[in-house]
């Protein structure tokens, strides 16, 4: 049996994505991403602080919070308020992660970018959506703090971008909506930076194990996308 994609695409076939930029008024830098029917504003803070641990080093540092609105999913959800699920400290520490990768922390200095990602609708892939608009986000950012002389360059190193994939019916499909994602028997999210090099790969087997051959196919889908995705930040990015 051949898994059919409830949207028609191609397995290695992205959903549509845009990058809605400066979607806020005071942020650093601000950015509705979508992919597809998943919609995720990210937006990136600057305080000229860091974490008490960093006092003095001259190194700067990147946090992220996430949080799913009530309304994102076809059922209401509570709001985390007092206490966090272990699903968003996970992603949170995840988009984190990633974007650390982005930067040359002690060319920041002693500045402290806080991301920010709000799923306001999700349809899967909602930490890898923001993942890749945080990062336009996060230039946007950069050029913000620069014009402001609060940099005087950027210590950008690399751009990233992350993707869902995943195994249905033995096969390999590139970035995974919600019914897939739930019907998958594995699902990747993978985080490259521009050089292909790899940031974080989580992954794991939900029902049946895999092969290396199915391992190479996924991880050559991830490329693809990911290849693609980056495109779009940079088009995104362009001189208005």
């Amino acid at each position: 049996m051949v898994w059919q994609r409830p949207d028609s695409r191609q397995p290695h076939e992205l959903r549509p994505v845009k990058f809605e930029r400066r979607f806020t008024r005071y942020a650093a830098g601000s950015v509705l991403a979508h992919c597809g029917n998943t919609q995720v504003l990210c937006t990136v803070s600057a305080s000229e602080d860091v974490p008490r641990w960093l006092k003095d080093s001259g190194q700067g540092w990147l946090t992220a919070e996430y949080r799913m609105l009530p309304s994102a999913t076809h059922t209401r959800s509570r709001r985390e308020v007092m206490k966090l699920s272990g699903r968003t400290q996970e992603i949170q520490r995840l988009i984190g992660r990633s974007l650390r990768a982005a930067i040359d922390l002690e060319a920041l200095g002693e500045i402290t970018l806080t991301v920010d990602a709000d799923v306001i609708q999700a349809d899967g892939g909602t930490r890898t959506t923001a993942i890749t608009g945080a990062y336009v986000a996060l230039e946007d950012a950069i050029a913000h703090l620069i014009a402001n002389n609060t940099l005087q360059s950027s210590p950008l190193k690399h751009q990233i971008a992350a993707v869902s994939v995943g195994l249905l019916e033995g096969d390999a499909f590139l970035d995974l909506n919600y019914p897939e994602d739930v019907a998958a028997d594995i699902d990747f999210n993978v985080v490259l930076n521009g050089d292909l090099g790899y940031v974080e790969l989580q992954g794991t087997a939900e029902a049946n194990s895999f092969s290396r051959q199915q391992l190479n196919q996924m991880l050559d889908y991830a490329e693809v996308g990911i290849k693609q995705l980056m495109v779009l930040q940079k088009e995104a990015l362009l001189p208005e």
